[in-house]
């Protein structure tokens, strides 16, 4: 297989440390580990909280305007000339396209004027984030689901992380040539074996204590609030149940005023934050707006029992009774019921936690995007393909 140029464009590459530009980072590593050019295009800032080890990152930040309601987050409005230029002397092969913004939708324009095959992956169930935020974004819904319907169809694959996600977008009409291109996990990093009692007792925990962990970036959407008030509740009933908060994000000054017992860690990376999760005794992430849960895939690796919304992307990670629970989506009461059964339950916590290395084990990055490279190539020969049958 000759060697490629790839050109990815995204809303978040590098300025916000999430899933997305984690993601989109590990892919573009691995890529040129597999002596694939790529060249990145993206929004950025000042301080950008990623610093990328592969790729070039064409930097638009003169076109970006913030999300009404999430300012740290950008959109960016177009394509503009000099990037055009940019991309044309790059003579990409494929373009790949992770956010249907002004950009992204530029991208699609371009490549379709140059006869370049497109695929495109959904990361952010939109449509979720949207309902959350109906205050500002209430009256974008409809507009932005059709263009969605729109966009989606004219590229070649569009890469989600779970069937669930599939079908949540079908039954929304967005429909195209859906392929799963899932998450991956560095099962030797997060692991068990990284719990340290000692770092326990250094942040105050007593070791008949029972930690109960969440871990995200601190914002609302995630619903760290029924995070809070379930352990809150709890903590009534079972003193000895203590509440850790891993990461950091705007929601960070309120959630300490909500939980001034809780231990709150903030951004944990690498090795402490793999430590955080092994020393945790159960995992709480109630946010139903994720389209696979990265967070709850590290937590599995890390060989806890998980408790996460029944939502599109956890339902694809936890099993019901196996390796954790799943809860009704944003019913507080369903998840201190079963918040409940975990910490009175010392010998089902332990078989779930077995079970969450178990299931873990079948996700490895190397694989997972190397399955996807193999498809980029597939793409590039039916489209070669196909534009011979119409010419």
């Amino acid at each position: 297989m000759k060697p490629l140029r790839v050109a990815l464009f995204s809303g978040n590459y590098n300025h916000i440390r999430d899933g997305v530009a984690l993601t989109l980072n590990r892919l573009v590593h691995h890529l040129e580990q597999e002596s694939i050019a790529v060249k990145i295009f993206a929004p950025s800032s000042q301080q950008p909280a990623i610093v990328p080890h592969a790729g070039e990152l064409i930097v638009t930040p003169s076109i970006s305007m913030p999300v009404p309601g999430r300012k740290e987050y950008r959109v960016a409005t177009h394509f503009p000339r000099k990037d055009r230029r940019e991309l044309a002397a790059f003579n990409p092969d494929l373009i790949h396209i992770a956010t249907p913004d002004g950009l992204g939708i530029g991208a699609l324009k371009w490549a379709k004027k140059h006869k370049v095959p497109v695929v495109s992956s959904y990361h952010t169930h939109f449509l979720s984030y949207v309902d959350y935020y109906k205050l500002f974004l209430g009256p974008v819904k409809w507009p932005f689901k059709k263009m969605m319907q729109w966009f989606y169809p004219q590229c070649e694959r569009t890469y989600v992380p779970t069937q669930s996600m599939i079908d949540e977008l079908a039954r929304e009409h967005i429909h195209g040539h859906m392929k799963i291109w899932a998450r991956g996990i560095d099962t030797d990093s997060f692991n068990p074996k990284k719990r340290d009692e000692e770092w326990r007792r250094s942040v105050g925990i007593a070791d008949d204590e029972l930690v109960v962990s969440f871990v995200s970036r601190l914002v609302w959407e995630k619903e760290l609030r029924t995070y809070i008030e379930s352990v809150r509740s709890l903590q009534k009933e079972f003193p000895k149940v203590r509440a850790m908060v891993v990461g950091d994000g705007p929601a960070m000054k309120e959630a300490q005023k909500l939980l001034p017992n809780g231990i709150f860690t903030g951004f944990c990376s690498g090795d402490n934050l793999a430590r955080a999760y092994a020393s945790s005794d159960i995992f709480l992430f109630p946010s139903f707006t994720e389209t696979f849960g990265n967070v709850t895939l590290e937590a599995m690796s890390s060989g806890l029992p998980c408790l996460v919304a029944d939502a599109i992307g956890s339902r694809s990670l936890v099993i019901d009774g196996q390796n954790g629970f799943l809860a009704k989506a944003g019913d507080l009461s369903d998840f201190i019921t079963k918040l409940r059964i975990l910490i009175e339950d010392a010998s089902l916590r332990e078989q779930m936690a077995q079970q969450s290395r178990v299931m873990a084990m079948n996700y490895q990055w190397s694989s997972i995007n190397q399955a996807l490279v193999e498809d980029y190539y597939k793409v590039i020969d039916e489209y070669a393909i196909k534009h011979k049958k119409s010419t």
